[in-house]
């Protein structure tokens, strides 16, 4: 076996690659890369010699990315992409193969949406996409460069060149059982680098499940990455995790454990067994996750509160049935008020998702997004302006009715900032971005909001997550009135 250099790649500063809208947030979060942090676990179960790094979260950029591949001199390179960043990667993938002319494997959403396109640019530089779920692709992959002469041929899921032509074998079958990976190799990485201002400090992501069943037409990862269908891991595999991660970060009890689901509880039978479990095991920590606002029940949202959940990020998206019914969301504004009073009453805090700049979008719409969003008791918000990912429904309309501005991808960001990236009719160019800005400052500033933060503080990682919560916002907002 060889070494192999796994990587999420530097771009701009606090560059977070790894969320559903990857930019450098309004709120400054930095999530851990967790895919990735499987992809080096499957890679050390195979006995390669793994070095992992995540380079915005540490700080450095491309001349340390030089230093690091020169030193370690790997066999092999694993590198992250994104969209808005794609450029930037493949030039990273320069700088690998020219530090120790290594092989060099690109991974992540937007090489999988266009791996022809990425691999005729990088020309030489980037050698193999692994397509989707690539853990078990860029194993294969791996054992072949360094132990069959590079016959490439039968690995699923693998893209690459030869002689010009390019060719994409078949698929790879998604992980049917997911207990079967390896626990996320996250002892590379230091927990105390990432931060998210809705979470308790410091937090740990678990990732219980992969796939949604539903059709929105936005979401990236279900429609490019791992499918429509649910996959779940045994609740006894996630509280091995949590205890795994208790041994060895035993800080995170004063902080929390975030399931990254897509949709945690989709299933209301998985749900509340898993509670149970979590009950019964008396770790006592803190959790939240992600959900949907229906598909769940008052008695689900009571169990899921006894078990140690303390907050649950909402994808309501919009304030707009309209708006709802275009990006197929399946989803009432009836269901997700009636969602909101049984989580409220339930003890949960909540953390809004919403989005406005889909097409179909009016002036009208946007304005009822925002008076729902000041119309519900939730505790935090988040507003993205829509981005069209590649591989999307929501990118295939776009680029159908001519509505995308951005003719490179390195025009998808503003200094890593979101920019627009639709046209919207009837709205000029910045008009979105302004009026997100407006309503955040509206929902965030307001006396009462702040003195009621001020005051519920409960601990430590509560009072560190709102306070550099607070100054990255206002951070954010100050940098702008500068530009």
């Amino acid at each position: 076996m060889g070494k192999i250099l796994v990587c999420n790649p530097p771009f701009v500063s606090r560059y977070c690659r790894g969320q559903r809208w990857p930019a450098r947030t309004r709120g400054r979060v930095m999530r851990p890369p967790d895919y990735l942090a499987y992809c080096v676990s499957v890679l050390e179960q195979d006995g390669w010699e793994v070095e992992f790094y995540d380079f915005p979260a540490e700080g450095w950029g491309k001349d340390d990315l030089r230093n690091v591949t020169a030193e370690a001199n790997p066999d092999v390179v694993v590198i992250d992409s994104s969209t808005p960043s794609i450029s930037s990667d493949i030039e990273c993938a320069k700088i690998c193969k020219g530090a120790s002319g290594c092989a060099v494997v690109m991974v992540g959403p937007h090489a999988t949406a266009l791996p022809e396109e990425v691999l005729r640019t990088g020309g030489n530089s980037v050698d193999i996409i692994a397509r989707g779920e690539y853990e078990y692709t860029v194993r294969d992959i791996a054992r072949s460069l360094t132990g069959s002469g590079g016959d490439l041929s039968s690995i699923e899921g693998a893209s690459y060149l030869r002689d010009g032509n390019y060719i994409s074998n078949r698929d790879r079958e998604f992980i049917a059982d997911l207990d079967e990976l390896p626990f996320p190799a996250w002892r590379h990485l230091d927990i105390r680098k990432y931060f998210d201002g809705i979470k308790l400090f410091p937090f740990m992501d678990i990732i219980g499940s992969r796939g949604c069943p539903h059709s929105c037409i936005y979401c990236v990862y279900p429609q490019v990455m791992h499918g429509r269908a649910i996959r779940r891991r045994s609740p006894e595999s996630v509280l091995a995790e949590i205890e795994h991660d208790l041994n060895r970060w035993p800080e995170i009890k004063r902080g929390e454990i975030f399931f990254e689901d897509d949709n945690f509880a989709a299933d209301k039978e998985y749900t509340r067994r898993l509670c149970d479990e979590i009950s019964g095991a008396g770790y006592g920590v803190t959790w939240s996750a992600n959900c949907r606002p229906n598909g769940i029940d008052a008695g689900t949202l009571l169990k899921m509160r006894k078990a140690g959940c303390r907050m649950l990020v909402v994808g309501y998206e919009s304030g707009s049935l309209k708006m709802l019914d275009e990006m197929k969301k399946n989803l009432t504004i009836e269901q997700s008020v009636e969602f909101t009073r049984a989580a409220k009453n339930a003890g949960l805090s909540i953390h809004g998702c919403f989005m406005v700049g889909m097409p179909g979008e009016t002036m009208q719409t946007v304005e009822e997004t925002f008076r729902m969003i000041h119309q519900l008791p939730i505790d935090t918000v988040q507003i993205s302006a829509a981005v069209p990912f590649p591989g999307t429904r929501f990118y295939e309309l776009c680029k159908e009715n001519n509505l995308l501005y951005p003719d490179q991808w390195e025009e998808w960001l503003g200094e890593g900032e979101h920019t627009d990236v639709v046209k919207i009719p009837d709205m000029p160019k910045g008009y979105i971005h302004q009026r997100i800005d407006s309503e955040l400052r509206r929902f965030y500033f307001r006396p009462q909001y702040v003195i009621r933060n001020v005051l519920n503080v409960r601990s430590f990682g509560d009072f560190y997550r709102k306070a550099r919560g607070a100054f990255n916002l206002l951070s954010y907002f100050l940098q702008r009135r500068a530009g």
